[in-house]
This record gives structure tokens, sequence and C-alpha cells, in this order.
């Protein structure tokens, strides 16, 4: 048994277009684009901007969106190209699987579990919170001991402290996007599409509302002096903030998970990730510069809610309200989309035999892999209802980052090795691009905590546990299936 046994590429595409694990492809460009703009634009856009501008930035803050931008642009186009050469379900597990080979891949498609579960689990906590509030403010206040885990400490309304005891409304969520993804791909996308269309709408009614607002002298000086210190203010700030903001931009890669069900994979998809990416980078420049024309950068330091207090100068109002809907919108596709490239990975690996069959089994009717659907439903929404999840938060940040460097090798792997492969889209500047966004994403992957290691690694080991006791003896291409 051959532990870097590599998934030829014909043979993958071939299994992928047949037989009872073939999913219904009916996917567009707008469609994928839109699965990459509801995963990108989250609450991280409403919150890091002001943070890296009082901390790290200043108004420069939106030379630190171009940066970071720039640092996904290269890991974007290295997926664009192998979705394109590789257009099946899976992602980064599948493009390993036919450059690095079996166990590789394992480790990948592994931590993708993770890195989509962890998200989604955060997300649908936040989410519960900004929904409590969203909730009081149309004077709806509901029982807080239902809307808090049992570790959480709470105030009731007498003022006494209290634990809670499950989150419902970050289970319900969770629940209701399961069943929509079970249901159908095209019914799920339709779904995404319109949070998406009242996420732009947010974003673009704040950008015309408060540039009438922005008062020049808060753009100088648009670099401020750095302070003695790395990281705070100047080019070295800029940086920093480049780094801070950079998880604002994670989500694109989701897209490659659905290239099985896309109509037109090999011109779709990379339209699909690119796309998503220069719209939100767009969209972001734009929210930076208004932000932070609105509102002086030293009075966002120790501000929770910069936005909040950009809005306060204007005579809106219901902005405030606008802005919380934008907010959960935003959540609420961040967590389809991540589910659904949960989802995926276990479906691809399960396929392959590296998982027992029935993740990978298909509803007759609906065409999903709705056991997956099924499994991660209850997994995802048990840690969002009972734990306190959120020093897990960095989990997504080191598994997608990981994922980003396997994925940059895989097409320098692949380039030398099958060089005759076609390549509907490839890479410009090669190798430049790819060994830049290894090198880009190596940079802020060191740059996590040491318990942010210590917790990935935790979980590749149980990941090896499983692989060397079921997975490599029931892996399809090591026993010549």
């Amino acid at each position: 048994m051959k532990l870097f046994a590599k998934q030829p590429i014909s043979r993958m595409i071939e299994s992928s277009e047949g037989g009872e694990h073939h999913l219904k492809r009916s996917l567009g460009p707008w469609s994928l684009i839109s699965l990459g703009i509801g995963a990108i634009i989250g609450a991280g856009l409403f919150s890091l901007t002001g943070i890296a501008a009082a901390e790290n930035a200043g108004p420069a803050v939106v030379l630190s969106f171009v940066v970071a931008a720039v640092g996904c642009a290269f890991a974007g186009m290295c997926y664009s190209e192998l979705a394109s050469m590789i257009p099946v379900a899976g992602s980064a597990y599948t493009y390993t699987y036919a450059t690095m080979g079996e166990f590789i891949a394992w480790i990948i498609g592994w931590d993708l579990v993770l890195e989509y579960a962890v998200a989604a689990s955060v997300v649908a906590v936040s989410w519960s919170r900004y929904v409590k509030s969203f909730l009081h403010d149309l004077h709806i206040d509901l029982p807080a001991k239902f809307m808090a885990c049992p570790f959480d400490t709470i105030t009731l309304a007498d003022g006494t402290q209290a634990h809670g005891i499950v989150n419902v409304p970050a289970i319900l969520i969770i629940v209701l996007i399961s069943l929509l993804l079970m249901i159908g791909i095209k019914e799920s996308a339709w779904v995404n599409s319109t949070i998406v269309i009242i996420k732009l709408v947010v974003v673009l009614t704040f950008v015309a509302v408060g540039v009438h607002y922005i008062n020049p002298a808060n753009y100088h000086p648009f670099i401020p002096e750095n302070t003695g210190k790395f990281g705070e203010f100047g080019w070295s700030g800029v940086m920093r903030a480049a780094g801070v903001i950079f998880f604002a931009y994670i989500g694109f890669d989701t897209v490659s998970t659905a290239a099985q069900e896309s109509k037109t994979p090999h011109r779709d998809v990379p339209i699909g990730i690119l796309g998503s990416l220069v719209i939100c980078t767009v969209l972001y420049l734009a929210f930076a510069s208004v932000l932070t024309g609105m509102l002086n950068y030293q009075a966002m330091r120790g501000d929770a809610a910069p936005v909040a207090t950009a809005i306060n100068l204007t005579p809106y109002p219901w902005l405030q309200v606008m802005i919380k809907l934008g907010i959960i919108a935003g959540f609420t596709s961040v967590i389809l989309v991540m589910l659904l490239g949960q989802s995926r990975v276990f479906y691809s690996m399960s396929r392959d035999g590296l998982l027992p069959k029935l993740f990978s089994d298909i509803h007759p009717a609906w065409r999903t892999p709705w056991r997956s659907n099924l499994l991660f439903m209850a997994f995802v929404g048990f840690f969002a209802g009972f734990f306190p999840i959120s020093k897990l938060g960095h989990m997504t940040s080191i598994g997608t980052l990981l994922a980003f460097i396997i994925v940059c090798a895989g097409v320098m792997v692949l380039r030398y090795t099958q060089p005759l492969v076609p390549r509907p889209y490839r890479v410009p500047c090669f190798p430049l691009f790819p060994f830049l966004g290894i090198l880009v994403c190596l940079s802020m992957m060191t740059a996590l905590d040491g318990d942010t290691w210590w917790r990935l690694m935790i979980w590749l080991v149980i990941g090896l546990i499983v692989y060397f006791t079921y997975s490599r003896f029931n892996s399809k291409l090591n026993k010549g299936g």
C-alpha cells in the first residue's frame, strides 16, 4: 500500500461524470461568483477595517486591502488552474491527491473538514448574537439562557448573573441551512444569491451615503508616522494591517468545492474564484475609504463598532438597522458556503474509499450528498449550541493558509510532472506567482499563536489514527478500484 500513490487526473474526471455518486450540474458563472462573494463578505468587513486602521495603518488601511488582495490573488490563480484541469468536487483535497499523493491529500482533506466546521460554528454563534441585538431593537427579547452556551456567563433581566443552557438560534440556523443544502444545490445557490444581494445593497448604501459626510482632513497623514515599534503605523503598519485583514478575504477557495456541480467547470470556476475576489476587493477599498474619511482613525481606537459611530454622523438612524441586517445576511451566507464546502470535501474523500461509503451516497431525488450534510448538521450544531468556541476562530485561518500553500505547490508540481495535461486556465508568470503565493501564506501562517498550532497538531494526530486504522486499508486507489 503506497502512502504517496497519486490519483490519475483522467480517472478523477471520468468517475465524476456518472454512476451512483454523480452530482447535479446546475451552477453557472454568476452562481459561482455569488458563492464566492457569499463566503468572503462577512462581518469581518465591518469590524476588521476599523481595528486595522486604528492600531496599524490609519487611512492607509486602503493600501493594506490591496496587499491582502494581491496575496489572495496568487492563491486564487493557482486554485483556478487546478480547478480548470480537475473539475471535480473536493477542492484542495482533490488537487493534492493528483499532485502529491494519498497521504498528503488525506492530511489536507482532514484539515479542511476542521476548517469549515470551526468556521461555521463560530459564525453561527456570532449570527445568534446579532439576531438577538436586531430583535432587541425591534423590542423583541428572547430568553437569554437559550441564546448562550453552558460555559457563557450572561446577565438576566433582573441584573443577576447566570450560565446559559443552549444557544438555540445558533443550532437553528445550522439546521435550516443544512436542510437547504440537502434539498438541492440549485435551491441553495438561489438563496445564497438573494442573501448576497442584500449584503451588497447594505455595503453600497453605506458607501453612497457616507461619501457625502467625508472630512478630507481625516486622510492626513495618509500613512501616519511609525511610533518606533514594528507594525504601529508607517509602512510596517500597512503590512501588519494587511495580515490582519487578510482573513476578511478567506472563502473564495470554497468555489472550487462546487466544481463538480458547475455546468462548464473549466471556464466557470476560474471566473467564480477570480471574479468574486475582484468584486470584493473593489467593495473593500470603497468601504475602507469612506469609513476612514468619515471617522478619524485615532477616534476608532477602542471603538468596538466604528461603523456604527460613523453612521451616527449622518441624519439616518435607519442605517444602523440596515447595517445589522447586512451583517446577519453576511453571516448566513458564510455558514451556507462553509457547510457546502465541508460536505463536498467529505463526499470526495468517501468516494475515494478513505471514509465510509455512506458519506458519498447521493439522494435519488435531490442529487446531493445528504448523509454528509446530516452528519455535519449534528456535528457543527452541537458545537455551536454547547461550546464557547471563539478561541478556535484562528483554526479557520491556519487551515485555510495550509490549504493555500499546498495548492500553490500543487500547481508547480503538475507543471513539471504532467506538462501535457490540458489547462484551460494557466497561472501567469509561472513559477513566480505560485512561489509568491507560498511565501505570502507561509509568512502569515507563522505569525499565528502557538495555541493555534497545537490545536492543529492534535486534530491532525486524530486524522492520522483514522487514516492508518481505516482509510489506508479501504482506499480504492491502493486496492486497485
